[in-house]
């Protein structure tokens, strides 16, 4: 699949975790663990406030505010490609002013030919969260009167470990530089944020049950994780 990089995602981490990994205020929250989140559903998201980054739960599909249409006519948003997201009328703004972080426990990929694929497992070494780069909007639903938020993973060329399961992965933001990815200003050398993780050993991988994939799955089924 080389297309729809990231197109399934965990978010299993406690709020003791996600609070020391990305210093995130507020009173704790009861997060529940999911294991196979896919578009359109709510996934949590770290942005900047003026007292520091808080967690809150938006939907994984980013929609621009001057979206006039349904929803079920909004293209393929839950990725937004590194190399054009400051010039894609879907992104450019939220890239400008809304840049985000979507803590992830990890995510998944798929390898082989289509009725045949071998879905593998991506998460951090150290089993800490992965910070995957986003972008986050606001939008006004014209028919309900309610505003909506919701949030895109950037996606950039893999580096050559990577390489070798999929072309593209999503951006992570290491610790060093969240202040930068949340908080700089656009054009503050923000692509040098948006390329392929430097090391081959920022990530670990394993091959999982083909169960990830199913729609009637439960996303907080742990054992989809787990080694075959």
């Amino acid at each position: 699949m080389l297309g729809g990089m990231c197109g399934r995602f965990t978010q299993a981490y406690t709020w003791s975790e996600v609070h020391a990994f990305l210093s995130v205020i507020g009173p704790a929250q009861n997060l529940r663990p999911r294991c196979n989140i896919a578009p359109t559903t709510m996934i949590d998201v770290i942005r900047p406030v003026a007292a520091g980054r808080e967690l809150v739960p938006m939907r994984w599909g980013l929609v621009p505010s001057w979206w006039k249409k349904p929803l079920n006519e909004l293209p393929s948003t839950f990725n937004a490609r590194a190399e054009t997201v400051a010039e894609k009328p879907m992104f450019r703004s939220a890239f400008k002013w809304r840049r985000c972080i979507i803590p992830a426990s990890g995510f998944y990929e798929w390898t082989g030919k289509p009725g045949a694929k071998t879905p593998h497992y991506f998460s951090a070494p150290d089993g800490r969260p992965l910070a995957l780069a986003g972008l986050w909007e606001n939008w006004h639903d014209p028919d309900s009167g309610e505003d909506m938020q919701s949030a895109t993973i950037v996606v950039g060329p893999a580096n050559d470990w990577m390489a070798r399961f999929h072309n593209r992965a999503p951006i992570l933001i290491e610790p060093q530089n969240f202040d930068a990815w949340l908080a700089g200003h656009a054009g503050h050398d923000l692509a040098s944020l948006l390329r392929p993780a430097r090391e081959d050993d920022a990530l670990r991988e394993w091959i999982v049950s083909p169960r990830v994939n199913r729609s009637a799955v439960g996303d907080d089924d742990p054992a989809l994780i787990e080694p075959t």
